[in-house]
């Protein structure tokens, strides 16, 4: 016998019931010992409501006239949208109105962020075909800042909350275990 088989043959069997086992694993707070960081969670969570509260004044400005967006925006810039440009504009403005509402109370936080994102994303495309770079990052602008840099940050913001979550201070967050089931073996 060679010593790979007596090694096999010494170690228990894992799989003997035919039943499958559930296996839990809780992933402990990143800080040490467990100890939540109520700074940072407070910090996290004044920018979520912070950012959610600015970006619904967009979408009620969407709202007031929407057929002067879509077409100076959306139709002119957008064009490659299929569909009426006032849909558009109005999906825009639903969108930065309910999605940070949810991001804000933390009910479907990545989501909403994902939305939020996505309008971003087409912001910063319509900033970028409208003015360009604008001498980005070292020229001085006439109007103080690029026109492109209320859009970009929001994106990185809203990027920030769609891959890392609302935090711990959510009315709706997810928990830290995960179950795996082993896979069974025939």
């Amino acid at each position: 016998m060679t010593e790979s088989e007596s090694q096999a043959s010494s170690a228990p069997n894992l799989n003997a019931s035919k039943a499958p086992q559930k296996v839990e694993v809780v992933v402990q707070s990143p800080s040490s010992q467990g100890e939540i960081n109520i700074t940072a969670e407070l910090a996290i969570f004044l920018l979520r409501l912070g950012v959610s509260v600015m970006m619904i004044h967009h979408g009620l400005e969407k709202f007031q006239d929407p057929e002067g967006f879509a077409e100076f925006v959306v139709g002119k810039y957008l064009s490659f949208l299929p569909g009426n440009p006032v849909l558009w504009t109005y999906a825009a403005a639903a969108t930065q109105i309910v999605c940070p509402i949810g991001l804000a109370i933390g009910l479907f936080a990545r989501i909403s962020a994902l939305g939020l994102l996505s309008t971003m994303i087409f912001a910063l495309y319509f900033h970028m075909l409208d003015t360009g770079l604008e001498g980005f990052p070292f020229a001085v602008v006439e109007a103080h800042n690029y026109t492109f840099e209320l859009s970009a940050i929001y994106a990185a913001i809203f990027f920030y909350f769609a891959c890392a979550g609302p935090g711990r201070l959510a009315a709706f967050r997810k928990t830290n275990t995960i179950t795996y089931y082993p896979k069974q073996e025939s």
